[in-house]
């Protein structure tokens, strides 16, 4: 088994050329994706190493982009297309939704659509407006794509991997702040889409996460132990298809639950989340699920930044109000 020490960047760059090396049906295509290397450099080198008909520039034109993306699929081929920026893709939305998303369905699955759409999403680089959308529930509210966002380098290559070789659609959110994390990367394809993995055992409250956010349940949790308390902390990886079992199982152990994620909090991912626990594991719960989310506004300039996002003060407000008196 492969190890390397990697970046989230580079574990990505590596995702795309091993899956353009085994097979020549990929093409990765965007905005300043090709000799540029695309603005996060996670294309870096395809261009050089596979061409211009296999790594690509394309006009300023989202929509453009996602609907040649569509009819290469339908042809035989596997795209992978980037959205500069998590807003800069709402050009396309109509493409995802009314095209993307329903073609195996519209022709009675004789027509599978094997595509890769990658978004940087999320906020934490002091970006401007449309450079820091937490986007992510518009994806999972449209039936017929996969949603998934990796928190570790070692999770963007396999959950990269896996959705290149997807004969569905798959929206890939990538936390941009986490561009730079670094750590020993298993270059494996093992299964993980659909499949949530606890990242910290705890048996007090459990901490549920995903992309950026995962980190800071971790940190939470860390100074929660220095301070007598243990929490666990569940990364969901995949938002569709959602793991009900591991996450209800984690809930299921502690009794207490926090969400924690930067998207808005009204009719969120988080919403969803907490709405699918409390049915399944109502009888379990000693106290109402808590969410700790941005707020119900469009994304604050990036000096106010750090207030809007959840942040471990934040957290461990939520936990300390899981009625702890009760237990």
């Amino acid at each position: 088994m492969t190890h390397e020490k990697l970046t989230m960047a580079q574990a990505l760059n590596r995702a795309l050329r091993d899956a353009m090396t085994e097979d020549s049906s990929v093409v990765v295509f965007g905005e300043d994706v090709g000799p540029l290397g695309g603005v996060f450099r996670v294309t870096d080198g395809l261009t050089a190493e596979f061409g211009e008909n296999r790594c690509f520039d394309t006009p300023l034109a989202e929509a453009g982009i996602v609907g040649v993306a569509v009819g290469m699929a339908m042809n035989g081929m596997r795209p992978v297309v980037e959205m500069q920026f998590d807003a800069f893709a709402y050009p396309a939305f109509e493409q995802i939704v009314s095209h993307v998303a329903k073609m195996r369905n519209r022709t009675l699955g004789r027509v599978t659509l094997p595509m890769v759409i990658r978004i940087p999403y999320a906020g934490g680089i002091g970006g401007v407006e449309h450079h820091c959308d937490s986007s992510e529930a518009y994806y999972a509210h449209t039936p017929g794509l996969h949603v998934v966002t990796p928190a570790t380098p070692g999770d963007a290559y396999g959950l990269l991997r896996e959705s290149i070789a997807s004969p569905d659609p798959v929206v890939f959110l990538e936390p941009k702040k986490l561009y730079w994390t670094k750590e020993e990367v298993s270059l494996t394809t093992a299964s993980l889409v659909g499949r949530a993995v606890v990242r910290r055992e705890g048996t007090d409250a459990t901490l549920i996460a995903y992309g950026p956010s995962v980190p800071v349940a971790l940190a939470a949790a860390e100074v929660a132990d220095r301070e007598g308390r243990s929490l666990q902390v569940v990364d969901l990886r995949s938002i569709v298809p959602f793991d009900d079992e591991t996450v209800c199982a984690a809930v299921r152990s502690t009794g207490r639950a926090v969400v924690v994620a930067e998207a808005a909090g009204f009719a969120s991912v988080s919403s969803e989340i907490v709405a699918r626990v409390t049915e399944r594991c109502f009888h379990s719960l000693a106290a109402p699920i808590r969410r700790v989310t941005g707020f119900d506004i469009p994304y604050p300039p990036p000096k106010y930044e750090h207030l809007h996002l959840p942040g471990v003060d934040r957290v461990l407000d939520a936990v300390d109000d899981l009625q702890w008196e009760d237990s």
